[in-house]
């Protein structure tokens, strides 16, 4: 697979990364209804022997689970780059979790997560979101200490506005911004992917098949059949009507094109997303081997402006 260095470092990603949001399991704010541990550390271990050298967590995902699954997934490995996020923590005994970056918090946090991915060193760290707009500039200049300390190799963003990061440019280099990009939320083409091209800040795309839904396996049935501790069932209105008919008419409008290629339509819709040059890689969720085989192929399929153009239209 082929591989791009992200932004300034020298981080060398390969197009697709494996993002482990799902495999945080259920009972949690955004979660995506239960899952089984075996199958997430198959599906990572899967995913490296196909090729993907990155993967990305968060302390979130789970309340401190998933990190706690890819530390075993990983564990006597040192050719994987990890990625993962602070900024979000939770009270013990309850599924929420809301913004703090004090410096105390992302020190804690920081610990807490190298301690369940079994590393002395994160490859990326990243504020998962800037809840917390009034310690921005004081996590974030924890985060350049701990770079300094050598607990963190190189420090990024996620959802951070093209405001935000002017706001913590000047205190130490951004290395990346993860933001969702994908056939139905094109919004970061606006000012973010300009931004970082003029700054040289890696992009990293996630969710590229938009939480599942451009993956060619959803029908109103495979909705309606959602567990009710999936996030999407209640909180995302791209699996709802009104939004929920005119994405399957766009399924079935790229069929023929996935066909062509001989891919599926997941893998088409993140070759779409790759197509940017500003994008630098982008974050695939998988939670079985079958799914991150069935989507892999998305990383070297180059599409033509005709496809482009097709898509579009």
């Amino acid at each position: 697979m082929r591989r791009q260095k992200l932004g300034t470092t020298d981080l060398e990603l390969t197009a697709i990364g494996f993002g482990t949001w799902a495999i945080g399991g259920g009972g949690w704010q955004w979660a995506w209804g239960p899952q089984d541990d075996e199958a997430s550390i198959a599906a990572i271990r899967r995913g490296l022997d196909l090729g993907i050298n990155w993967v990305d967590c968060a302390a979130a995902y789970g309340l401190g689970h998933a990190e706690e699954v890819l530390g075993q997934a990983i564990k006597g490995r040192k050719d994987v780059i990890l990625a993962t996020k602070c900024g979000l923590v939770w009270d013990e005994g309850k599924p929420d979790t809301y913004g703090r970056l004090t410096a105390a918090s992302v020190r804690a946090e920081c610990e807490a997560s190298l301690r369940r991915l079994g590393v002395e060193a994160i490859d990326l760290y990243q504020i998962h979101w800037p809840h917390d707009e009034a310690h921005l500039e004081e996590g974030w200049s924890t985060i350049a200490d701990l770079v300094r300390e050598g607990k963190v190799r190189y420090a990024g963003v996620s959802n951070f506005s093209v405001a935000q990061m002017q706001r913590i440019q000047p205190i130490h280099p951004i290395a990346s911004l993860q933001a969702p990009y994908s056939l139905v939320a094109r919004g970061i083409e606006t000012e973010l992917l300009p931004f970082c091209a003029a700054n040289n800040v890696g992009m990293i795309a996630y969710s590229p098949m938009h939480n599942g839904l451009l993956t060619g396996k959803v029908t109103r049935e495979w909705v309606a059949a959602l567990p009710a501790g999936d996030w999407r069932r209640h909180h995302n209105p791209e699996f709802r009507e009104p939004a929920l008919s005119a994405n399957l008419s766009l399924l079935d409008g790229l069929r023929p094109m996935a066909q062509r290629h001989e891919n599926g339509l997941g893998e088409v819709a993140i070759a779409w997303v790759l197509r940017r040059p500003e994008v630098t890689a982008a974050n695939v969720g998988a939670r079985s081997p079958g799914q991150i085989e069935g989507t892999i192929g998305g990383g070297d399929l180059q599409l033509s402006d005709a496809d482009v153009a097709e898509i579009d239209g």
